[in-house]
């Protein structure tokens, strides 16, 4: 079914519009089955239910990033808060089109001296308001879904010099392969910023444990530490554990959680990583 599910979503986003009609007869399956898929990515926000089809998800342009700002807002700002404990002024950062970098910016704007490579035009506006980092955008087409710019990042950007630490939301992961996007182009970006940074924070909440993505732009290697909500399961974390990605689960305010307490990353992990990377 992933695998079903994952052509009617790149057929959706190259037409923008899909027919059950037209969808059973090209997969060979059946109409009803269609119509189960279409109802289980609807519910998942990954596309938006019509009569007799869909319609790509957030097709309204630029409210798409102001609707994602208010999803899973607690766990988000949550997050945000536990990732901005590693950034010292000073710093050398990036933050990618997600709405969870975006309310890690949010907390960032006290810092003093950084330096922020950003894609994203709502972050780059807040930063430039209240704080007194240097910003820095690569070039690239505006996506209207992330308010950002999709593209191969500059290559004389990026040799400028290093990255000290990138956070970076995703549609989905998997201890396999990585760090997913849904996009190709958002996709094509953070490879990028992945391959410049020190450091790789994956930020998301418990809900993209189990979301579906395509392409991947982070390899397990590659990735520092992964920042998510109490909702991400044991198993999940004891995966990521296995190939050597420790995993932060944050509590959310004001509410009962269940499971082990958080698990903080460890820095012994990072530090081996880090001189890896040093040694590329």
């Amino acid at each position: 079914m992933a695998s079903r599910e994952a052509w009617i979503l790149a057929t959706l986003g190259a037409r923008g519009s899909v027919q059950v009609a037209e969808l059973a007869r090209e997969l060979s399956v059946s109409e009803v089955t269609i119509r189960k898929d279409l109802d289980a990515l609807a519910r998942r926000q990954l596309l938006r239910r019509t009569r007799g089809g869909a319609v790509a998800s957030d097709r309204g342009g630029e409210g798409a990033f102001a609707d994602r700002l208010q999803r899973a807002a607690a766990a988000k700002q949550a997050i945000a808060a536990a990732a901005a404990e590693l950034v010292s002024d000073g710093d050398v950062v990036a933050l990618d089109t997600s709405s969870t970098a975006h309310h890690l910016a949010l907390d960032l704007v006290h810092r003093h001296g950084l330096v922020v490579i950003t894609s994203s035009l709502p972050t780059a506006t807040v930063l430039m308001e209240r704080s007194d980092a240097r910003i820095i955008m690569p070039g690239g087409t505006v996506r209207r879904e992330s308010s950002g710019l999709v593209g191969p990042v500059s290559g004389s950007l990026l040799a400028s010099g290093r990255i000290h630490k990138a956070f970076v939301g995703l549609a989905g992961l998997a201890p396999q392969r990585g760090l997913l996007e849904l996009a190709t182009d958002e996709a094509v970006s953070k490879t990028a910023l992945v391959a410049a940074s020190d450091e790789v924070h994956g930020l998301f909440d418990s809900s993209k444990v189990d979301g579906l993505a395509l392409h991947a732009f982070a390899t397990p290697e590659q990735v520092t530490s992964l920042i998510t909500d109490a909702g991400a399961s044991d198993d999940m974390v004891e995966e990521w554990a296995a190939v050597g990605v420790p995993v932060t689960r944050v509590p959310l305010p004001d509410t009962q959680t269940t499971g082990s307490t958080p698990v903080p990353a460890r820095a012994d992990t990072a530090s081996r990583r880090l001189s890896r990377k040093e040694h590329r």
